[in-house]
């Protein structure tokens, strides 16, 4: 089985989740989000074929590492190359971070998306919107995003939020309703 990735591995990572992480940079996304700091990784034809197989012999090979995060490009647009990783990923005691720009809502109801959320510890769900864009929020773009424990939202059957990196500006969003819950 092949990805298409837009760059090499990139290990030692502190600004794509939490920890010391190895970004896996995949390529193609129909987003096309304003503003969006990526915007190389939309091509679906650009970057490069390899074998997810070489892309798991890398990561045994990289140390000191708390995890990887699935990056691009969106990587639920390849979401069967990355079922494969991240389970990988699992093995090797790696915990995984996942940035899309489907909501958490939309890949539910995609059986392949929805496989891969299986494997999946945080998810920063929903498109980049430069109206939103902050430099004063911990791991996403713009504050439309939410960062997502998907273990306990798949448990309580509704959008559960990683508490410790909101503020008091994500509480009063006007896409908040009562079926969130923050951890």
């Amino acid at each position: 089985m092949k990805i298409r990735l837009a760059a090499d591995l990139q290990p030692d990572s502190i600004v794509d989740g939490e920890g010391i992480r190895t970004v896996i940079w995949t390529q193609g996304c129909p987003h096309n989000c304003k503003g969006c700091h990526n915007p190389g990784t939309h091509d679906f034809n650009g970057g490069f074929l390899v074998d997810v197989d070489e892309v798991i012999e890398e990561l045994k090979k990289i140390e000191g590492q708390d995890g990887i995060t699935l990056s691009g490009g969106d990587p639920m647009c390849q979401s069967e190359a990355c079922l494969k990783i991240c389970k990988a990923a699992k093995e090797l005691g790696l915990n995984v971070w996942c940035y899309t720009g489907f909501t958490y809502e939309k890949i539910l109801n995609n059986p392949k998306q929805k496989a891969l959320l299986q494997y999946i510890d945080v998810l920063v769900d929903g498109k980049f919107v430069l109206e939103e864009k902050s430099f004063d929020i911990y791991f996403r773009g713009s504050r439309n995003q939410r960062i997502i424990d998907v273990k306990k939202s798949l448990e309580e059957e509704k959008v559960v939020w990683v508490s410790k990196y909101m503020d008091e500006k994500d509480y009063s969003l006007d896409y908040k309703k009562p079926e969130y819950m923050f951890i």
